[in-house]
């Protein structure tokens, strides 16, 4: 194919420079599989070389997966014109490619390295001659290319005329600052294929003004088939583009063949969410929480007639479903939507009392999720069919400095008291083995914990309201529970209750 745009993933390498990220061994192992097997990046760039024992170990990790198998010279690693001193420290890793780190403009060369620009390029020739030597292929970053293009043009012409007859696979061509706009980075890309037509770029942005992804867009209109990406955009500073937005990007509006399989976006951000710690926004384009989300009524009333409110980019392609928030703005046709979903069918006179009721609710700055709805109705329309068959009779818990919290809890299940106590990480965890143990004598499940959110207000008070939404996954579904109080544990807490009765009555109301 010959405009396929090729991608290398680098999350486990400039990702892990995101403040405050450091993926253990076993998580660079997991994310590292799956990006090359499921998503289907064509290259992976997993440390840098130096950086530190645990980063050799990673990086080790991940290469004795890889022997052997077709990934094994898709691995990159970056590394530095040291000598022998990368190279070992790569070969010893088990890699077989380094991604050199030489200087894109003149003031780097001069201030960083107090060299001339011949000078580093002697430097750079030889670190290559000893890549070659020791069977190591050679990739080459050109640090700060923008800025050289900007001030300094005649210098990387000069190393570009330096080194295109050496032996370097993809020559890349970092934003370092994510300086660029659109404009700048078509000209400048377009210059590097035009002036240098024998060698293989590739496009590094970074998101410094917000123009990542609009930065990869210019260069693939002129040219470039070698894209740089992040998952969730992480990166130094601002972060980098996130393999998401320019899979989706290349997809529908360039129409450029790739082999990224849309399908595990979701599936992969969700596990470097976890990994790095650091939350998607709720808005982030394809893997935001609120992206395939409608809360217009409007909306929700124009899909109904011919999905009026639909694009290109159907929540299906990446592994999601389309759904339709409950807030100040829903309308009958929104709330119909979720009760729908639950197997609910209302006369109009009722649906107008939810959603007056639900839009009510959200006046108050409360939040609405559809599995509330159930009890929204209970309250309304006074049903006999929808009421707790699950309470809590009572719980107390203990907490004592160098010991384990420990919890005792009673329910009552369909007029019977049931009471078991339980140890565990933290309070609310030794509340959740005790109501487990229950569980499990009455021989029925709980479902898994996937999400676990504590919003409390800005500048609250020590006793300001805690609003605790937790996600629950029970076979194929996930759904979503919350609790109110001035205790994130006791909010906690009502959000299990909660959720104990939406799996026994398993939201079926008619």
């Amino acid at each position: 194919m010959k405009d396929k745009v090729y991608i290398m993933d680098t999350t486990l390498r400039d990702g892990e420079q995101t403040s405050g990220v450091s993926f253990s061994e076993s998580e660079k192992l997991n994310i590292a599989k799956i990006l090359l097997e499921e998503v289907r990046v064509d290259y992976l760039e997993i440390a840098s070389a130096r950086v530190s024992d645990g980063e050799m170990l990673g990086a080790q990790k991940v290469m004795e997966w890889a022997k052997g198998t077709v990934y094994h010279d898709k691995i990159e690693i970056l590394g530095f014109v040291d000598g022998t001193t990368s190279l070992e420290w790569i070969a010893k890793a088990g890699g077989k490619v380094i991604n050199l780190l030489g200087k894109g403009s003149l003031r780097h060369v001069t201030q960083q390295l107090k060299k001339s620009p011949e000078q580093h390029l002697a430097d750079l020739k030889k670190s290559i001659a000893l890549a070659r030597e020791m069977n190591i292929t050679v990739n080459l970053y050109l640090e700060d290319w923008s800025n050289g293009m900007r001030n300094s043009p005649e210098y990387v012409n000069f190393m570009l005329n330096g080194l295109k007859d050496e032996p370097i696979g993809r020559m890349m061509l970092p934003d370092t600052l994510g300086i660029l706009n659109p404009t700048e980075t078509f000209q400048f890309c377009t210059a590097m294929i035009r002036d240098f037509p024998t060698l293989h770029f590739d496009f590094h942005a970074h998101n410094d003004y917000d123009l990542a992804v609009a930065n990869v867009d210019s260069a693939l209109r002129a040219g470039i088939r070698t894209i740089h990406t992040t998952i969730n955009g992480l990166g130094e500073r601002a972060g980098n583009a996130p393999l998401s937005s320019v899979v989706a990007l290349m997809n529908d509006h360039l129409k450029l063949p790739n082999s990224i399989n849309e399908h595990k976006l979701t599936m992969v951000s969700r596990l470097v969410e976890t990994f790095s710690g650091v939350r998607i926004s709720g808005n982030k384009p394809i893997i935001g929480e609120n992206v395939f989300t409608q809360c217009s009524g409007i909306h929700a009333d124009g899909d109904n007639k011919d999905n009026l409110y639909f694009n290109d980019l159907l929540p299906e392609r990446f592994g999601r479903t389309r759904k339709y928030a409950l807030g100040k703005t829903s309308g009958k046709a929104n709330i119909a939507k979720n009760l729908e979903d639950m197997g609910i069918r209302l006369d109009s006179e009722n649906l107008k009392k939810v959603t007056d009721k639900v839009i009510e609710l959200a006046d108050k700055k409360e939040s609405v999720t559809s599995e509330d709805l159930p009890y929204i109705l209970s309250d309304i329309l006074k049903s006999e069919s929808i009421y707790e068959k699950i309470t809590l009779s009572n719980y107390a818990i203990s907490h004592a400095l160098g010991l384990r919290p420990m919890a005792t809890v009673c329910v009552e299940m369909n007029g019977e008291l049931h009471e078991e106590a339980g140890s565990g990480d933290g309070q609310y965890d030794a509340f959740m083995n005790a109501l487990l143990k229950i569980y499990h004598k009455q021989h029925r499940q709980l479902p898994a914990l996937v999400d676990y959110t504590v919003t409390i207000p800005p500048g609250g008070k020590t006793d300001a309201l805690v609003e605790t939404l937790i996600t629950w996954s029970l076979g194929e579904r996930e759904f979503k529970t919350r609790g109110l109080d001035s205790d994130q544990t006791a909010a906690a807490i009502k959000a299990t209750i909660k959720m104990l009765n939406i799996i026994e009555s398993n939201g079926q109301i008619y």
